[in-house]
Formats: structure tokens, sequence, C-alpha cells
């Protein structure tokens, strides 16, 4: 899996002209799933976007977590995470599970961060989204899951 993570003052999404998700202070995650992911994967990425400092102490130093913040978050699908540019003008998108593995996985992820405690909120699968944010810093990530070994 694969995460785009923004720290955010705010952050909202809609659908056809109606909001489908919104967040406050804290995290919006853009989140693209590849073809052998699993459900370990998603445990993985929320734990660790659970626990991820990138919040503000008081000393101004990134060092609380959403969790430590009482933070929310904003999670939209994005498979174009895996697009590859390296040849030619079109992207390939080879690299990114089909919706029928990366569906029930971005629901799994979402379902992951909630359990947590974070309040998560997100967009429509597959739908043509609106995305707004008011970026906080900004503090911008890519986050990958580990590399499997055999």
């Amino acid at each position: 899996m694969r995460a785009l993570v923004q720290r955010v003052k705010q952050a909202s999404v809609q659908v056809e002209g109606k909001t489908t998700g919104e967040c406050g202070t804290g995290l919006l995650v853009f989140l693209a799933v590849a073809p052998n992911d699993t459900d370990q994967e998603s445990a993985w990425l929320a734990n660790k976007i659970a626990h991820l400092r990138v919040f503000p102490d008081q000393k101004n130093h990134m060092n609380q977590s959403i969790l430590e913040i009482s933070g929310s978050a904003l999670v939209i699908s994005q498979f174009t995470l895996y697009g590859d540019c390296r040849k030619g003008r079109r992207p390939s998108f080879v690299g990114s599970a089909g919706p029928d593995l990366a569906k029930p996985l971005y629901e799994k992820f979402c379902a992951d961060l909630a359990q947590h405690g974070i309040p998560t909120e997100r967009g429509v699968f597959a739908a043509d989204m609106a995305v707004s944010l008011i970026n906080d810093g900004p503090v911008t990530l890519m986050i990958d899951t580990p590399e499997k070994t055999s």
C-alpha cells in the first residue's frame, strides 16, 4: 500500500456537489493499493499513520501524533499514486490493484485507522471527487508498506 499523508487544518471531499467526508485538524490520507497487498499491509499502515509524529508540541517540534492532538482523518482512494511515468507521456497504472481487491482493502484501512480511536471519514471509492484542503505546514509524506519477504 502507498499513502500520501498531508497534515491539514481542514479537508473535505465532494461527490456530485455533496460533501461525503470532512475533517478538521488532522490528516488527509490519499491511499493506493497494490496487487499483492493484504490485510496485514492495511493494519501496518494504519498503525504507522496513527502514531506518526507530525504535529507540533509546545516547542513547535514535530513530536505529537494525530492521537495525541485528538485529530481526525479523511481518507481518499487514489490509485494514481502507483502511476509509473518513467516511459512515454501517459502514466501506466499496472502497479495499482484492480477494484475487486482495492475497494475492500480501502474500506479495511479506514476501519483499521478508526480502530485506533481516530474519527475517520472517507471519499467515495472510484468516484470523481473534488478534494479541498488547507495544508498545515505544509507537511506532506509518502509512506509505503514494507517490501514482502518470502
